[in-house]
């Protein structure tokens, strides 16, 4: 059995009574009644989980969905247990210097809990989702770290902080997009540099909404399965819940309207681009024009046949006057038409 890191704790009365213990003891004080237990295992081996299913008489269809990679966000009730999985987010500032301008600056940690009636299991694929901000959240209300609904307790403070993350990711996208918007009307603004932060914003909201929009089935799920236990009742947790589940809906809610403010962005830049060719092509219309007209003039007097003023400097000054005053005409005519 190996494994890359252990955390252990249990309380008893809402009090921490121990902490990383070993992993073999973990049956026997989930056994306890009167005791909740809290396993963290971060990055695990198949091995490792399928012991510890045996002895806490895990499912193994979970055993194999928390090792799996790809797993969508998703809570699943077994006999004796529940299995949840999702996703925390955040921007990395040190990877997006390394990074390309079309690569993701997007970063998912996939954490999966096995919900025990006493306890409960996290397993992480990877230590980038800190544990330590879950722990500080349950332990802030203690009266909740009970044996009955105590698990639940549990899961409810590790899913707040998934959310709370995904909620900073998506403000960070929002500014993202909104600075976007304020470059677009912006003449000095690079037409590339545009796509490219259009393209790259759009590739990271396509990975967000893979595990931001699945979430209001996974606390749905978590809500009903309290809702048909008689021991899981607590009004704290109905509370708790309910504030989660709409936390839920609104990032839900505002990574969809994200996603029509980037394809806005996308279709405003493609009309600016034809509005400013539209424009160029007016303004070399009008200065083709212009220069058009000496060119006339000059080819009507170099004609190889006699006219007035012919070799004279009063057919020079004629052809001078009218080219002047022809492209002044001209000139001031597509100003008022703004084409020039």
């Amino acid at each position: 059995m190996t494994l890359n890191l252990v955390r252990t704790r249990v309380w008893r009365g809402g009090e921490c009574v121990g902490k990383d213990f070993p992993l073999a003891d973990v049956s026997e004080k989930v056994r306890d009644e009167n005791a909740l237990v809290w396993v963290d295992l971060c990055d695990p081996d198949h091995e490792c989980l399928t012991e510890l299913a045996n002895e806490l008489s895990l499912d193994p269809n979970a055993i194999e969905d928390a090792v799996a990679r790809g797993e969508r966000p998703k809570a699943t009730r077994y006999a004796g247990h529940a299995f949840v999985t999702a996703y925390a987010t955040w921007f990395d500032a040190e990877d997006a210097v390394t990074l390309g301008v079309l690569d993701s600056r997007l970063r998912l940690s996939r954490v999966s809990a096995f919900v025990l009636s006493n306890g409960i299991i996290t397993v992480r694929r990877d230590d980038r989702f800190d544990m330590s901000q879950v722990v500080e959240r349950w332990e802030e209300d203690p009266a909740l770290l009970t044996p009955g609904s105590g698990a639940l307790a549990l899961l409810h403070g590790l899913l707040d902080a998934i959310v709370d993350g995904q909620f900073e990711t998506i403000e960070t996208i929002d500014d993202a997009i909104e600075a976007l918007e304020e470059g677009l009307f912006d003449e000095s603004a690079r037409t590339k540099e545009i796509q490219q932060r259009t393209y790259r914003l759009r590739k990271e909201l396509v990975q967000l909404r893979r595990v931001v929009l699945p979430m209001r089935e996974v606390v749905g799920a978590v809500i009903r399965g309290r809702a048909e236990s008689e021991r899981d009742r607590s009004p704290v947790l109905d509370s708790l819940y309910t504030d989660l589940y709409d936390h839920v809906t609104r990032a839900a809610e505002w990574t969809e309207s994200l996603r029509d403010m980037v394809v806005t962005v996308f279709e405003t830049n493609l009309s600016l681009q034809d509005a400013r060719l539209n424009t160029v092509m007016k303004k070399l219309t009008g200065w083709a024009a212009i220069i058009a007209v000496p060119t006339a003039v000059t080819g009507w007097f170099g004609q190889n046949v006699l006219f007035p003023g012919v070799g004279q400097v009063s057919g020079t000054i004629v052809s001078t006057v009218v080219i002047v005053t022809s492209a002044s005409l001209l000139y001031v005519l597509f100003r008022r038409r703004d084409w020039l």
